[in-house]
Protein backbone atom coordinates (compact mmCIF):
# COMPACT_ATOMS: atom_id res chain seq x y z
CA UNK A 1 0.00 0.00 0.00
CA UNK A 2 1.52 3.53 -0.85
CA UNK A 3 0.97 6.28 1.90
CA UNK A 4 0.85 9.89 1.63
CA UNK A 5 0.41 13.00 3.80
CA UNK A 6 -2.82 14.57 3.14
CA UNK A 7 -3.23 18.41 3.51
CA UNK A 8 -4.72 19.30 6.89
CA UNK A 9 -3.47 16.09 9.19
CA UNK A 10 -0.50 15.49 11.04
CA UNK A 11 -0.09 11.53 9.63
CA UNK A 12 -0.49 9.41 6.40
CA UNK A 13 -3.14 7.68 4.85
CA UNK A 14 -3.28 5.23 2.34
CA UNK A 15 -3.61 6.37 -1.18
CA UNK A 16 -6.32 3.91 -2.02
CA UNK A 17 -9.68 4.89 -0.13
CA UNK A 18 -12.75 3.14 0.61
CA UNK A 19 -16.15 4.55 -1.10
CA UNK A 20 -18.38 3.57 0.97
CA UNK A 21 -21.60 4.87 -1.23
CA UNK A 22 -22.52 1.30 -2.29
CA UNK A 23 -22.44 -0.19 1.39
CA UNK A 24 -25.30 2.33 2.11
CA UNK A 25 -27.74 0.53 0.07
CA UNK A 26 -29.41 3.76 -0.87
CA UNK A 27 -29.36 3.90 -4.52
CA UNK A 28 -27.84 0.71 -4.86
CA UNK A 29 -30.50 -1.87 -4.78
CA UNK A 30 -29.68 -2.37 -0.83
CA UNK A 31 -27.44 -3.50 1.52
CA UNK A 32 -26.10 -6.47 3.54
CA UNK A 33 -25.02 -5.25 6.86
CA UNK A 34 -22.51 -8.21 7.79
CA UNK A 35 -20.87 -7.84 4.53
CA UNK A 36 -20.64 -4.14 4.73
CA UNK A 37 -19.15 -4.60 8.04
CA UNK A 38 -16.59 -7.37 6.56
CA UNK A 39 -15.76 -5.15 3.61
CA UNK A 40 -14.50 -1.97 5.85
CA UNK A 41 -12.57 -4.69 8.35
CA UNK A 42 -10.83 -6.37 5.10
CA UNK A 43 -10.33 -3.02 3.77
CA UNK A 44 -8.48 -2.13 6.89
CA UNK A 45 -6.75 -5.49 6.98
CA UNK A 46 -5.57 -4.68 3.46
CA UNK A 47 -3.45 -1.65 4.75
CA UNK A 48 -6.46 1.25 3.26
CA UNK A 49 -6.73 3.72 6.38
CA UNK A 50 -8.96 6.36 3.98
CA UNK A 51 -12.33 5.51 4.59
CA UNK A 52 -15.04 8.15 3.00
CA UNK A 53 -18.46 8.25 3.64
CA UNK A 54 -21.49 10.28 3.63
CA UNK A 55 -24.46 10.85 5.59
CA UNK A 56 -26.83 10.49 2.66
CA UNK A 57 -25.28 7.05 1.68
CA UNK A 58 -27.69 5.06 2.77
CA UNK A 59 -29.58 7.65 5.05
CA UNK A 60 -27.54 7.11 7.88
CA UNK A 61 -26.66 3.84 7.22
CA UNK A 62 -23.40 4.11 5.91
CA UNK A 63 -22.22 6.12 8.50
CA UNK A 64 -23.65 3.52 11.41
CA UNK A 65 -21.68 0.61 9.40
CA UNK A 66 -18.24 2.82 9.30
CA UNK A 67 -19.04 3.20 12.96
CA UNK A 68 -19.87 -0.31 13.83
CA UNK A 69 -17.02 -1.52 11.87
CA UNK A 70 -14.46 0.90 14.01
CA UNK A 71 -15.74 0.13 17.40
CA UNK A 72 -14.76 -3.75 16.16
CA UNK A 73 -11.54 -2.76 15.20
CA UNK A 74 -10.74 -0.69 18.23
CA UNK A 75 -7.92 1.69 16.72
CA UNK A 76 -9.38 4.67 15.85
CA UNK A 77 -6.54 7.05 15.81
CA UNK A 78 -5.21 5.09 12.77
CA UNK A 79 -7.82 5.14 10.77
CA UNK A 80 -8.85 8.58 8.81
CA UNK A 81 -12.21 9.14 8.70
CA UNK A 82 -13.55 11.32 5.71
CA UNK A 83 -17.47 12.40 5.65
CA UNK A 84 -19.81 14.94 4.27
CA UNK A 85 -22.73 17.19 5.14
CA UNK A 86 -25.14 19.35 3.39
CA UNK A 87 -27.39 17.04 1.74
CA UNK A 88 -31.06 16.68 3.32
CA UNK A 89 -33.60 13.78 2.17
CA UNK A 90 -37.43 13.90 2.75
CA UNK A 91 -38.22 10.03 2.29
CA UNK A 92 -35.88 9.18 -0.89
CA UNK A 93 -35.70 12.33 -2.72
CA UNK A 94 -32.44 14.44 -1.86
CA UNK A 95 -32.27 17.98 -2.23
CA UNK A 96 -28.76 20.10 -1.23
CA UNK A 97 -28.69 22.59 1.76
CA UNK A 98 -25.37 23.88 2.97
CA UNK A 99 -27.36 26.26 5.52
CA UNK A 100 -25.21 26.61 8.79
CA UNK A 101 -27.89 24.83 10.59
CA UNK A 102 -28.05 22.09 8.76
CA UNK A 103 -24.02 21.92 8.69
CA UNK A 104 -24.23 22.20 12.85
CA UNK A 105 -26.89 19.57 13.43
CA UNK A 106 -25.60 17.47 10.95
CA UNK A 107 -22.36 17.09 12.25
CA UNK A 108 -23.35 16.13 15.75
CA UNK A 109 -25.46 12.91 14.05
CA UNK A 110 -22.38 12.07 12.05
CA UNK A 111 -20.37 11.92 14.94
CA UNK A 112 -22.72 9.97 16.94
CA UNK A 113 -23.65 7.60 14.25
CA UNK A 114 -19.72 6.95 13.15
CA UNK A 115 -19.56 6.55 17.04
CA UNK A 116 -15.90 8.96 17.13
CA UNK A 117 -15.44 12.61 18.97
CA UNK A 118 -14.35 14.08 15.85
CA UNK A 119 -14.00 13.74 12.45
CA UNK A 120 -10.67 13.65 10.14
CA UNK A 121 -11.75 15.29 7.13
CA UNK A 122 -15.19 16.77 6.84
CA UNK A 123 -16.77 17.70 3.30
CA UNK A 124 -19.32 19.30 1.74
CA UNK A 125 -21.22 16.78 -0.88
CA UNK A 126 -22.24 19.67 -3.02
CA UNK A 127 -22.54 23.41 -3.66
CA UNK A 128 -25.63 25.03 -2.37
CA UNK A 129 -26.87 27.69 -4.45
CA UNK A 130 -29.43 28.71 -2.34
CA UNK A 131 -26.69 29.52 0.55
CA UNK A 132 -23.80 31.78 -0.31
CA UNK A 133 -20.73 29.84 -0.47
CA UNK A 134 -18.86 32.09 2.12
CA UNK A 135 -21.48 31.41 4.75
CA UNK A 136 -20.85 27.78 4.35
CA UNK A 137 -17.43 28.26 4.74
CA UNK A 138 -17.38 30.20 7.77
CA UNK A 139 -19.63 27.37 9.06
CA UNK A 140 -17.03 24.77 8.35
CA UNK A 141 -14.17 27.21 9.09
CA UNK A 142 -16.04 27.31 13.23
CA UNK A 143 -16.37 23.50 13.37
CA UNK A 144 -12.62 23.43 12.64
CA UNK A 145 -11.57 25.82 14.83
CA UNK A 146 -13.43 23.90 17.54
CA UNK A 147 -11.65 20.76 16.98
CA UNK A 148 -14.63 18.67 15.82
CA UNK A 149 -12.72 17.93 12.44
CA UNK A 150 -9.31 18.78 10.97
CA UNK A 151 -9.60 19.39 8.20
CA UNK A 152 -12.02 21.09 5.35
CA UNK A 153 -13.19 19.72 2.37
CA UNK A 154 -15.89 20.24 -0.32
CA UNK A 155 -16.78 17.65 -3.23
CA UNK A 156 -18.46 18.58 -6.87
CA UNK A 157 -16.72 22.53 -6.50
CA UNK A 158 -16.52 24.43 -9.90
CA UNK A 159 -12.76 26.34 -9.96
CA UNK A 160 -14.99 29.30 -9.09
CA UNK A 161 -16.84 27.73 -6.29
CA UNK A 162 -13.53 26.58 -5.06
CA UNK A 163 -12.09 30.59 -4.99
CA UNK A 164 -15.09 31.78 -2.98
CA UNK A 165 -15.07 29.43 -0.60
CA UNK A 166 -11.01 29.90 -0.06
CA UNK A 167 -11.76 33.46 0.55
CA UNK A 168 -14.35 32.29 3.76
CA UNK A 169 -12.01 29.39 5.03
CA UNK A 170 -8.98 27.12 4.86
CA UNK A 171 -9.57 24.74 2.72
CA UNK A 172 -7.88 21.41 2.80
CA UNK A 173 -8.83 18.54 0.55
CA UNK A 174 -11.53 18.29 -2.64
CA UNK A 175 -12.83 15.28 -3.85
CA UNK A 176 -14.52 15.29 -7.39
CA UNK A 177 -15.50 12.83 -10.03
CA UNK A 178 -12.54 11.23 -11.81
CA UNK A 179 -11.82 8.40 -13.36
CA UNK A 180 -10.39 6.73 -17.22
CA UNK A 181 -13.46 7.73 -18.33
CA UNK A 182 -14.62 10.79 -16.55
CA UNK A 183 -12.06 13.51 -17.04
CA UNK A 184 -13.85 16.50 -17.13
CA UNK A 185 -11.74 18.05 -13.93
CA UNK A 186 -8.66 17.81 -15.61
CA UNK A 187 -8.76 20.94 -17.32
CA UNK A 188 -9.08 22.89 -13.76
CA UNK A 189 -10.12 22.09 -10.79
CA UNK A 190 -7.47 18.70 -10.45
CA UNK A 191 -4.82 21.59 -11.69
CA UNK A 192 -6.07 24.07 -9.29
CA UNK A 193 -5.80 21.97 -6.21
CA UNK A 194 -1.82 21.22 -7.59
CA UNK A 195 -1.31 24.64 -7.66
CA UNK A 196 -2.46 25.44 -4.52
CA UNK A 197 -1.50 22.95 -2.43
CA UNK A 198 -4.84 21.05 -1.47
CA UNK A 199 -5.21 17.46 -1.53
CA UNK A 200 -7.49 15.46 -3.78
CA UNK A 201 -9.58 12.31 -3.09
CA UNK A 202 -11.19 11.31 -6.52
CA UNK A 203 -14.07 9.42 -6.35
CA UNK A 204 -15.56 7.04 -8.75
CA UNK A 205 -12.45 5.08 -9.68
CA UNK A 206 -14.36 2.12 -11.25
CA UNK A 207 -17.07 4.47 -12.34
CA UNK A 208 -19.93 2.62 -10.76
CA UNK A 209 -18.41 -0.35 -11.34
CA UNK A 210 -17.46 0.14 -15.54
CA UNK A 211 -13.96 -1.00 -15.08
CA UNK A 212 -13.93 -3.80 -12.57
CA UNK A 213 -14.55 -5.60 -16.06
CA UNK A 214 -17.25 -7.68 -14.37
CA UNK A 215 -20.13 -6.68 -16.59
CA UNK A 216 -21.20 -7.23 -19.79
CA UNK A 217 -24.00 -6.86 -22.06
CA UNK A 218 -26.47 -8.87 -20.02
CA UNK A 219 -25.91 -7.24 -17.04
CA UNK A 220 -28.81 -6.16 -14.95
CA UNK A 221 -28.92 -3.81 -11.94
CA UNK A 222 -32.08 -4.42 -9.66
CA UNK A 223 -34.64 -1.95 -6.97
CA UNK A 224 -32.87 1.78 -6.66
CA UNK A 225 -29.51 0.95 -8.44
CA UNK A 226 -28.36 4.65 -9.45
CA UNK A 227 -26.79 2.23 -12.80
CA UNK A 228 -30.21 2.37 -14.10
CA UNK A 229 -30.58 5.80 -15.23
CA UNK A 230 -26.50 6.21 -15.64
CA UNK A 231 -26.48 7.57 -19.16
CA UNK A 232 -23.00 5.21 -19.61
CA UNK A 233 -24.98 2.09 -19.15
CA UNK A 234 -28.11 2.99 -21.50
CA UNK A 235 -27.77 1.54 -25.54
CA UNK A 236 -25.76 2.40 -27.17
CA UNK A 237 -23.57 4.02 -25.70
CA UNK A 238 -23.12 1.28 -22.93
CA UNK A 239 -22.14 -1.05 -25.73
CA UNK A 240 -18.76 1.76 -26.26
CA UNK A 241 -18.02 1.45 -22.87
CA UNK A 242 -17.90 -2.21 -22.79
CA UNK A 243 -15.69 -2.13 -25.65
CA UNK A 244 -13.27 0.34 -24.36
CA UNK A 245 -13.19 -1.82 -21.19
CA UNK A 246 -12.72 -5.11 -23.48
CA UNK A 247 -9.74 -3.17 -25.05
CA UNK A 248 -8.40 -2.19 -21.78
CA UNK A 249 -8.49 -4.93 -19.85
CA UNK A 250 -6.68 -6.79 -23.19
CA UNK A 251 -4.12 -3.99 -23.00
CA UNK A 252 -3.22 -4.82 -19.42
CA UNK A 253 -2.89 -8.07 -19.54
CA UNK A 254 -0.47 -8.13 -22.28
CA UNK A 255 1.79 -5.41 -20.90
CA UNK A 256 1.93 -5.60 -17.39
CA UNK A 257 -0.04 -9.44 -16.50
CA UNK A 258 -2.97 -7.28 -14.91
CA UNK A 259 -6.53 -6.70 -15.39
CA UNK A 260 -8.61 -3.85 -16.35
CA UNK A 261 -9.52 -2.85 -12.33
CA UNK A 262 -5.91 -2.60 -11.57
CA UNK A 263 -5.12 -0.35 -14.40
CA UNK A 264 -7.72 1.63 -13.69
CA UNK A 265 -6.74 2.35 -10.15
CA UNK A 266 -2.88 2.48 -11.08
CA UNK A 267 -3.77 4.91 -13.60
CA UNK A 268 -5.56 7.44 -11.71
CA UNK A 269 -3.09 7.21 -8.91
CA UNK A 270 -0.39 8.28 -11.26
CA UNK A 271 -2.07 11.23 -12.38
CA UNK A 272 0.08 14.08 -10.91
CA UNK A 273 -2.86 15.71 -9.12
CA UNK A 274 -4.80 12.76 -7.27
CA UNK A 275 -3.68 12.43 -3.75
CA UNK A 276 -5.96 9.52 -2.93
CA UNK A 277 -8.32 7.27 -5.04
CA UNK A 278 -11.61 6.17 -3.82
CA UNK A 279 -12.32 2.75 -4.35
CA UNK A 280 -16.06 1.87 -3.89
CA UNK A 281 -16.91 -2.38 -2.63
CA UNK A 282 -19.78 -4.18 -1.06
CA UNK A 283 -18.44 -7.60 -0.68
CA UNK A 284 -14.81 -8.15 1.04
CA UNK A 285 -13.96 -10.32 -2.22
CA UNK A 286 -13.81 -6.98 -4.11
CA UNK A 287 -11.07 -5.55 -2.36
CA UNK A 288 -8.97 -8.55 -3.12
CA UNK A 289 -7.32 -6.50 -6.21
CA UNK A 290 -5.69 -4.26 -3.70
CA UNK A 291 -2.33 -5.93 -3.61
CA UNK A 292 -2.05 -6.24 -7.41
CA UNK A 293 -2.16 -1.63 -7.59
CA UNK A 294 1.21 -1.46 -5.52
CA UNK A 295 4.71 -1.86 -7.04
CA UNK A 296 4.60 -0.60 -10.97
CA UNK A 297 4.01 2.70 -12.77
CA UNK A 298 2.14 3.51 -15.82
CA UNK A 299 5.23 5.11 -18.31
CA UNK A 300 4.69 7.98 -20.63
CA UNK A 301 3.67 5.27 -23.73
CA UNK A 302 1.26 3.60 -21.61
CA UNK A 303 -0.69 6.64 -20.77
CA UNK A 304 -0.68 7.68 -24.22
CA UNK A 305 -2.09 4.33 -25.72
CA UNK A 306 -4.71 4.02 -22.69
CA UNK A 307 -5.70 7.37 -24.07
CA UNK A 308 -6.17 6.20 -27.63
CA UNK A 309 -8.13 3.48 -26.46
CA UNK A 310 -10.93 5.35 -24.89
CA UNK A 311 -10.73 7.71 -27.63
CA UNK A 312 -11.34 5.57 -30.24
CA UNK A 313 -13.71 3.33 -28.06
CA UNK A 314 -16.30 5.38 -26.80
CA UNK A 315 -17.28 8.13 -29.38
CA UNK A 316 -20.24 9.43 -27.76
CA UNK A 317 -18.90 9.79 -24.12
CA UNK A 318 -20.85 11.78 -21.00
CA UNK A 319 -19.65 12.76 -17.47
CA UNK A 320 -21.07 12.28 -14.47
CA UNK A 321 -23.34 14.65 -14.48
CA UNK A 322 -26.65 13.10 -13.39
CA UNK A 323 -25.48 12.25 -10.57
CA UNK A 324 -26.25 15.73 -8.77
CA UNK A 325 -29.01 16.21 -7.03
CA UNK A 326 -31.19 19.22 -6.79
CA UNK A 327 -31.25 22.09 -5.29
CA UNK A 328 -34.04 23.11 -2.99
CA UNK A 329 -37.04 24.88 -4.24
CA UNK A 330 -36.96 28.72 -5.08
CA UNK A 331 -39.54 29.30 -1.80
CA UNK A 332 -36.68 28.10 0.19
CA UNK A 333 -34.30 30.98 -0.54
CA UNK A 334 -34.97 33.54 1.80
CA UNK A 335 -35.73 31.10 4.49
CA UNK A 336 -32.70 29.27 3.73
CA UNK A 337 -30.11 32.67 3.85
CA UNK A 338 -30.98 33.68 7.08
CA UNK A 339 -30.62 30.18 8.68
Amino acid sequence: MEYITMNGLNRDVSRIGLGTWSIGGFMWGGTDEQAAVDTILEALAHGITLLDTAPVYGLGRAEELVGRALAQYGKREEVTIATKVGLEWRGDQVFRNSSKARIMNEINDSLRRLKTDYIDIYQIHWPDPLVPIEQTAAAMHQLYKQGKICAIGVSNYSLEQLNLFRQAAPLHTVQPPYNLFERGVEKDVLPYCRSHGISTLTYGSLCRGLLSGKMNVNTQFSGDDVRKIDPKFQQPRYAQYLKAVERLDRFAQENFGKHVLELAIRWTLDQPFVTAALWGARHPKQLTPVSAIDGWKLDAAALKAIDEIVRDSVTNPVGPEFMAPPARSSAEINHAVSR
